[in-house]
């Protein structure tokens, strides 16, 4: 008898579905195990452990994301592509808080180098271009932006503006706004 019919990407998106439900650091071979009501044993021939499902989980939130953020971004350019762009992560942050907390799980530099994370980098990298960023003033962009959308969903998902006025819907648009202007206007680098 088939064993539930586990497979590495069924047991993946399982697992994804299930850091959605009760956070990613949550998420181990033995729930997933209970969740499928087989010994954590019978896991091990699709997946080589905890970690191992983690990351998978990672691998597939990232080109989930990704996937969105092309679509979202295609033919767009400006403020309109960095608006497009931010929306995506913060509807999929607050769609799959557990998968969003996933893309942020350090992966090693060849997975790194193999997964969608390397697509994540190339559109922001495209989009800042028509704000006419160079190197190294392009990463700092980089790292600015990831801090803001996976900062702000973070906090918001976690209800951490939900105690006071304006609505964070405003200060999501006002932070949008901040950023375009930002990167339209982006400071000079210090003379030594």
């Amino acid at each position: 008898m088939a064993r539930v019919g586990l497979t590495a990407e069924r047991l993946t998106r399982a697992g994804a579905e299930l850091a959605d439900e009760v956070g990613f650091d949550q998420v181990t071979a033995s729930e997933l195990a209970r969740r499928f009501d087989v010994k954590v044993a019978s896991l091990y021939s699709h997946v080589k452990n905890t970690h191992d499902l983690r990351t998978r989980i990672a691998l597939l939130a990232l080109e989930e994301l990704a996937d969105l953020a092309a679509d979202a971004v295609a033919g767009r350019a400006g403020k309109d592509a960095l608006t497009a762009f931010a929306s995506v992560y913060r509807d999929y942050g607050r769609a799959h808080p557990g998968r969003a907390a996933a893309t942020r799980m350090r992966l090693d530099p060849e997975t790194a180098a193999a997964g969608a994370g390397v697509r994540h980098a190339r559109m922001t990298r495209a989009i800042l271009r028509g704000y006419e960023l160079t190197e190294p003033d392009q990463t700092h962009a980089v790292r600015l932006l990831g801090s803001v959308f996976h900062g702000f969903t973070s906090l918001e998902t976690a209800g951490g503006f939900s105690h006071s006025t304006p609505d964070s819907e405003e200060s999501w648009t006002r932070i949008l706004d901040a950023l375009d202007a930002l990167l339209r206007n982006w400071p000079s680098p210090p003379t030594r």
